[in-house]
């Protein structure tokens, strides 16, 4: 099973890719809808809103957090 390089979700099945290309190797979540891949700061932007509304955290905390999970991600550990 694949793995997404940008947010780790599992990518089991071909809809869980960008424009179903298995030769990708991160989801249709973290691509834009031409199937490219979204930048290191759209992500953070979108898993720091996520993080904040589940779990019920202020904005400044959920940022550093989701800052914290995407940079042990094979996407983004390059860019530290």
């Amino acid at each position: 099973m694949k793995m997404c390089i940008a947010c780790g979700m599992p990518m089991t099945c071909i809809a869980d890719y960008p424009l179903h290309d298995l030769s990708k190797n991160y989801c249709k979540y973290c691509a834009h809808e031409d199937g490219s891949m979204k930048s290191f700061d759209e992500k953070w932007q979108e898993v720091t809103l996520r993080y904040a509304k589940n779990h019920n955290v202020d904005y400044p905390i959920a940022k550093q957090t989701a800052y914290v999970i995407l940079k042990k991600l094979p996407a983004w550990k390059r860019q530290w």
